[in-house]
């Protein structure tokens, strides 16, 4: 996915730069920094999940019979 964030922003770089328009350069400079710094909505560690404990067995699934 950063590689993809990465090409897409030095695109959005390029065809700024084709165009002279500030405004694309800008945004696409913006959109390159954040996947070259790991960077992004995620980066405060919030999104991530906890590791499960390896030394916890995983619950027995107990099932019974319905009549």
């Amino acid at each position: 996915m950063r590689i993809f964030r990465l090409v897409l922003g030095l695109a959005i770089v390029g065809q700024g730069i084709r165009n002279m328009d500030w405004t694309l350069i800008i945004i696409g400079g913006l959109l390159t920094l954040m996947p070259v710094f790991n960077y992004g909505c995620c980066s405060t560690g919030r999104c991530n999940l906890p590791m499960p404990n390896k030394k916890q067995k995983p619950d027995e699934v107990r099932f019974e019979e319905v009549k």
